[in-house]
């Protein structure tokens, strides 16, 4: 089992001689497979957790491990190359190339790197399965926000990583929409085994995972494993 454990990890920035600890003294341990929710007020530490799960930033005390990977060790190269591999990311903000089709931004992540597959003909098969195959020579622009998040979230794709990583994936749609996108995530969760860990502001939203986390205050308060998972 691949799972994803923090141990004792603090993220600390200084600044006029202050300072501040963004993450204090985190231990979690994350199950491969596990749909997550990481919920608690705005500053409590939620997104600069994530940063840290999926290496965009590293710690700065403490040890993240991926199964018998420490992956706070590796080099800046290694590292990237990890992250392609295992780990997909879905933002907010859709983080869309403008002046690429959907099919080229979900391709994006494959340019310049060698995999043992036809790069166009995965895309495309992830665009199908976001629902999207009638977009794929859409610009982001022709697009609605929910499109084009689901355009996002196939290019998280592209690759089959072990880890869906989504930084308030509903936050900037509708309601309606914002449910699609859930459900979508929680179809792929369940059919690819794929884990997922998402931060939200949404109570209802983060009921609905197999494992809530509660933060407060650079800390984690809470983890406990939800029955329901819909």
């Amino acid at each position: 089992m691949e799972n994803l454990v923090c141990k004792n990890i603090s993220k600390v920035f200084e600044g006029d001689g202050i300072s501040t600890y963004a993450l204090n003294n985190i231990n979690l341990s994350i199950e491969q497979g596990d749909f997550v929710s990481i919920v608690g007020p705005s500053g409590s530490g939620k997104s600069t957790l994530l940063s840290l799960l999926g290496t965009l930033d590293l710690p700065s005390t403490g040890e993240i491990h991926f199964g018998k990977e420490k992956i706070n060790l590796m080099k800046s190269k290694d590292l990237a190359d990890f992250r392609f591999e295992h780990i997909g990311f879905i933002f907010q903000q859709f983080h869309l190339i403008p002046t690429l089709t959907a099919l080229e931004n979900v391709m994006a992540p494959l340019f310049g790197r060698k995999v043992p597959y036809n790069k166009k003909q995965r895309a495309e098969e992830m665009l199908k399965e976001v629902g999207l195959s009638d977009k794929m020579n859409s610009l982001p622009s022709q697009l609605s926000g929910g499109q084009q998040q689901r355009v996002a979230i196939a290019r998280a794709l592209v690759h089959e990583p072990q880890w869906l990583l989504a930084d308030e994936p509903t936050g900037n749609l509708d309601t309606e929409t914002g449910e699609i996108i859930f459900t979508l995530l929680t179809r792929l969760n369940q059919e690819k085994g794929c884990g997922v860990i998402f931060v939200t502001h949404d109570p209802d939203l983060a009921e609905r995972a197999s494992v809530q986390i509660k933060m407060k205050d650079a800390e984690i308060i809470e983890q406990k494993r939800l029955t329901a998972h819909a």
